[in-house]
């Protein structure tokens, strides 16, 4: 029998598009009536394009970038929606192993402490600068990601000017490891596996990570144009009952194994099942034969996951404003908070009885612990969700967030 709803869909080869994946592959789509074809894309750019021109009923996208697509910031604006979440965290800042060794001669450890990391960064680049040497260069995978604002945020809070003390230039994600090892950047923010390829071919040190800049916090999402959800909301519905499924699917340890060898295959991200193996348990090899484990890493399901906040699409749109990406006004703001649509996530999954945030969005870093939270359906614990530099980001309070000066972590 035909299924009832077909659906087009691009994503990255990066392994935080698992969901969508193994909704294809293990057949959850299918169950819920969805023939879902899924196209790889190289790069953001490709992504962002093709779903403004209407090859895409909808992709893996980065967090930020259905909201710099209804602020008219690319090149190709067209309204997008965000009804699901693909997990949380994953990324890795990784560095050179020249630059490793400098940053280890100015106190930095293989711990992949924030703090510890960016003060040993910081003197590095005053040092470097005082020697009259040129500027580092980082890597980040697009303007409008994730990345780009953690990267930005950590070095900012570590007492470094992103915009003036380093360059930032983009590189697609499955690039990162070559531009690393052919001498091209110094550093990169990106995500699984491209951070632990270079330390698997001895070019790279994993210097710190997304789960600790910001614990649990937002990263790729299932972006969908406007248009073709108003269309077809039943066909979206079944998708994100289907993308439900394959996310706890994804979760479960039990299948670690069977989603590791699915998604080393050629036509994901033809790499070696092991390399695919960090993201899945938190247990990082970060260079120099150093290990460590790290809890939260990357949660395809747990801890709400999946559910679009609106706090995190208001706290991209505060780094926009931050970076000089967008003029702060109540209109953009409002934008940026309308593009994730919790609405369309509860109502496709409220029949299936599952946990379902009380509330819309949340206070940004204010848990220190897994705390239970306020659900329909099942319970739901949320957190603990800090950044590492003990702010909190209320989107009740944006201008507050917006009108801070010095970003640095207070000394001493």
């Amino acid at each position: 029998m035909a299924a009832e709803h077909q659906i087009n869909a691009g994503f990255i080869p990066l392994f935080d598009s698992a969901v969508l994946v193994a909704a294809r592959e293990i057949g959850f789509a299918a169950r819920e009536g969805v023939d879902l074809t899924l196209s790889r894309e190289t790069s953001w750019a490709n992504i962002r394009d093709r779903i403004a021109i209407g090859h895409f009923d909808l992709a893996h996208m980065l967090g930020p970038m259905p909201i710099a697509c209804n602020l008219g910031l690319t090149p190709l604006a067209s309204d997008t929606i965000v009804p699901f979440s693909l997990g949380l965290g994953g990324n890795c800042v990784t560095v050179s192993n020249m630059l490793w060794a400098g940053m280890a001669a100015h106190g930095a450890l293989p711990d992949l402490d924030p703090a510890r990391a960016g003060g040993a960064l910081g003197a590095l680049i005053r040092e470097r600068a005082n020697a009259g040497r040129e500027p580092m260069r980082f890597a980040v995978v697009h303007p409008h990601s994730g990345h780009n604002y953690e990267l930005r945020y950590w070095l900012a809070a570590c007492g470094i000017d992103p915009s003036r003390e380093i360059e930032i230039v983009i590189v697609p994600p499955p690039f990162m490891a070559d531009a690393l090892a052919a001498g091209r950047i110094d550093g990169y923010c990106v995500g699984e596996p491209w951070n632990s390829a270079s330390v698997v071919a001895g070019t790279g040190h994993i210097a710190t990570v997304k789960a600790a800049i910001w614990k649990t916090s937002p990263e790729k999402v299932v972006g969908v144009r406007k248009a073709w959800a108003e269309k077809h909301p039943e066909a979206l519905s079944a998708l994100l009952r289907a993308l439900h499924h394959a996310a706890r699917w994804c979760q479960d340890p039990a299948n670690r194994g069977e989603l590791a060898a699915l998604m080393a295959q050629p036509s994901f991200l033809g790499v070696s099942p092991a390399l695919l193996m960090p993201i899945l348990t938190g247990h990082l090899a970060l260079g120099g034969g150093a290990e460590l484990s790290v809890e939260d890493f990357f949660l395809p399901f747990g801890k709400a996951a999946n559910f679009p906040w609106k706090s995190h699409a208001l706290w991209f749109y505060t780094q926009m404003v931050r970076w000089g990406q967008v003029k702060h006004s109540a209109a953009h703001m409002a934008l940026a908070r309308d593009t994730y649509r919790p609405d369309l996530y509860r109502a496709a999954l409220k029949p299936l009885g599952v946990a379902l945030p009380g509330a819309n969005a949340k206070v940004e870093g204010a848990l220190t612990a897994a705390t239970p939270v306020g659900s329909a359906g099942a319970s739901l614990v949320l957190g603990p969700d800090g950044f590492f530099d003990g702010r909190i980001f209320d989107p009740d309070r944006i201008d507050d967030y917006l009108a801070i000066r010095d970003w640095a972590m207070p000394t001493g």
